[in-house]
């Protein structure tokens, strides 16, 4: 499958996910499964957060096998994330990546106020270590648009993160840099509306 082709198939079935009408709403039956034992062909990564309320495989109404899914507070980029993608794109062939970001993610609002603390840190070492690497995003926007609203921040910083993490893939890894050259990988970004159960492309796209 091309890029493209993936691409469409999460669109279409964010679309059938948005409008209550699933494909894939159904338990699998065991000859199913056992069709996945020996391998898996996910047509698509997923770099999304750990937010309980936004399930890849439920917006995008995929099913069992489809989707190699990567969940990670704030959808951040570390060195586990990085190989987690080279082992599905160079392993399973799979052309497709997306940093999957949401509306009122927990973490950015975590960013937001470790800027405005004087320490800048929050409680948990373990906790900062997933802030510090959205807090960039952040400061910058408070450097360029001084007047942003609150509400405005938070928006900006959701999709800041969203192209630091895509743009982290696409430059941070040799394997993933020679797939995208050789036109076998695209790495896009996107944001979930919790409000609508829309999945928004805005970073990336062919």
């Amino acid at each position: 499958m091309k890029s493209f082709d993936a691409l469409n198939r999460l669109i279409e079935g964010n679309k059938r996910f948005v409008s209550g009408s699933q494909s894939n709403n159904r338990s699998m039956t065991p000859t199913d499964r056992s069709a996945l034992v020996k391998e898996q062909n996910p047509f698509a990564i997923i770099l999304g957060c750990s937010d309980s309320r936004v399930p890849a495989e439920l917006v995008f109404d995929q099913g069992l096998g489809d989707l190699f899914v990567i969940r990670v507070a704030g959808n951040i980029v570390s060195p586990s994330q990085i190989g987690s993608v080279e082992f599905a794109a160079e392993r399973f062939g799979t052309p497709l990546v997306v940093v999957l970001g949401h509306s009122f993610c927990g973490a950015i609002e975590a960013a937001i106020e470790g800027v405005g603390q004087s320490g800048g840190e929050t409680s948990s070492p373990n906790m900062n270590s997933i802030v510090s690497r959205i807090r960039p995003c952040v400061e910058n926007l408070l450097e360029l648009n001084v007047e942003l609203s609150d509400e405005e921040l938070f928006h900006q910083a959701v999709r800041a993160n969203i192209r630091a993490s895509a743009d982290h893939l696409r430059h941070g890894s040799q394997t993933l840099e020679r797939l995208i050259a050789e036109k076998k990988l695209l790495v896009v970004g996107a944001e979930y509306s919790l409000e609508t159960g829309e999945v928004e492309f805005f970073d990336g796209m062919p």
